[in-house]
C-alpha cells in the first residue's frame, strides 16, 4: 500500500531547533476522489501544488490533528494514543462535511511513517516526534458547497518544551473562541484563525496566552489559548469545564482526567464561573491553573489578569500538576505501565 522508502540518519541539531520549521525526510498523502480515498504514499517530503480555486483555499474545509511519539526505556516507539486521536480526526471531518479516513490510512499509515522515521526519536525524556495529520479540500471550485476531492497528508516535526516556563494569562472579555452549536469541538483550522488576533493582543500587552470565557454571558470559563485548561484545589480537587460543542475534546485532557483518581484526586468536571476561581485565589486557597494539550502537555500559569486585577496561582515545586505531567511521561516512555491501552508501540 505504501512506497518504501530509505532514509538516513537525520544531520539534525536535536539540541538547538525552532518547534514546527522543521519536517522529518517523509511525510504521507493520500487523495479522496470519485468517492473514496486512495493512492496512499509515503515519500520524501515536498511542496505541494493546488489551484487557487482549490476550496481549500476559500471556504474553510480544513481539519487537523497533533499527537506525538516517544521513546521508551526499552528502546520501543510509543505513538500515544493513536486511536484516540483517529476518532477525534473523523468527527472533525464530519462536523466540516468532510470525507471520514478509513483506519487503514490514518492508524496504519502513521505507524509505517513513524517506523520509517524512527531515527527522528531520540531517547531524551523532554523530547518528542510531533504527528500532525491533516486534510484538506483539494476541489477547483468557486461556489459554497462541499468539496468532492480532498487531500490528506502526514508530517513529523521534532519537538522539545512547548512552554518552558510558568505562563501569564489574560482573560479574553472581547472575542470569543466558539458559542454553542458552531465548530469549537472540531479541530478545524477556522477555530485557530479567529483567535490569533485576541492572542496577539494579549502578547502585545505582555501576556503569554488567554483563557477563553462563553460566547453568550461571557462568565463562565471554557479553554486557554490553544489548549484545554484545568484547576487544583487545594492540592485535592481536579475541576475542569464540562465539554460541550463550544470545547475541544483534548485527548490529553481525557487522559489527565483519568489518571487523577490514581493520585489521590478528585474530579470535577462542571461549568466554571472566571469569577469562582478568582475569588477562591483571593481568600488564600492554594489554586494550580494549567493548560493541557498534545504539544504543551502541561503548561502551568502563575499569573490570571481580569479586569485589569491581576491573581497569582501556585506553581512552587510540589504542585501536584507536576505530580501528573510526571505519571503521563512514565506511562509515555514505558516506565510505569500503560493499563489504560494508550501506547501504540513501533
Amino acid at each position: 500500500m505504501m512506497n518504501e522508502t530509505i532514509t538516513e540518519k537525520p544531520d539534525f541539531d536535536f539540541e538547538n531547533f525552532t518547534f514546527g520549521v522543521q519536517a522529518t525526510d517523509q511525510m504521507l498523502v493520500a487523495k479522496y476522489e470519485n468517492g473514496s480515498w486512495s493512492n496512499f504514499q509515503i515519500g520524501p517530503v515536498k511542496n505541494i501544488s493546488l489551484s487557487p480555486l482549490a476550496m481549500c483555499l476559500h471556504y474553510g474545509q480544513t481539519v487537523f490533528e497533533g499527537l506525538k511519539a516517544f521513546k521508551t526505556v526499552d528502546g520501543k516507539v510509543n505513538i500515544f494514543r493513536l486511536e484516540s486521536h483517529f476518532k477525534r480526526m473523523n468527527r472533525s471531518l464530519e462536523r466540516m462535511a468532510m470525507p471520514p479516513l478509513p483506519a487503514s490510512c490514518f492508524i496504519d499509515g502513521i505507524r509505517e511513517l513513524v517506523n520509517k522515521e524512527s531515527h527522528w526519536v531520540i531517547d531524551d525524556p523532554e523530547y518528542a516526534l510531533y504527528i500532525r495529520p491533516f486534510a484538506i479540500a483539494t476541489e477547483n471550485k468557486l461556489g459554497v458547497d462541499a468539496s468532492h476531492e480532498y487531500l490528506f497528508m502526514v508530517v513529523l516535526s521534532p519537538l522539545k518544551a512547548y512552554y518552558n516556563r510558568p505562563l501569564r494569562v489574560l482573560v479574553e472579555t472581547t472575542y470569543i473562541r466558539s458559542a454553542r452549536g458552531g465548530a469549537g469541538a472540531a479541530k478545524n483550522g477556522g477555530n485557530y484563525g479567529a483567535s490569533l488576533l485576541p492572542q496577539q493582543k494579549a502578547k502585545q500587552a505582555g501576556f503569554d496566552q488567554i483563557i477563553w470565557l462563553d460566547a453568550s454571558e461571557k462568565k463562565y470559563i471554557e479553554e486557554s489559548g490553544t489548549m484545554n485548561i484545568m484547576f487544583i484545589l487545594n492540592g485535592k480537587t481536579l475541576l475542569t469545564p464540562a465539554l460541550s460543542d463550544s470545547i475541544l475534546d483534548g485527548i490529553t485532557r481525557d487522559s489527565i482526567l483519568k489518571l487523577a483518581p490514581e493520585l489521590g484526586l478528585e474530579v470535577e468536571e462542571r461549568t466554571i464561573q472566571i469569577t469562582e476561581i478568582l475569588d477562591r485565589v483571593g481568600a488564600g486557597e492554594k489554586v494550580e491553573a494549567f493548560g493541557v494539550g498534545t504539544a504543551a502537555v502541561i503548561s502551568p500559569i502563575k499569573e490570571i489578569s481580569y479586569k485589569d486585577e491581576l491573581f497569582e496561582t501556585y506553581v512552587e515545586e510540589d504542585a501536584v500538576m507536576y505530580r501528573i505531567k510526571n505519571k503521563l511521561s512514565e506511562i509515555r516512555r514505558g516506565i510505569s505501565p500503560d493499563h489504560f491501552g494508550w501506547s501504540d508501540l513501533v
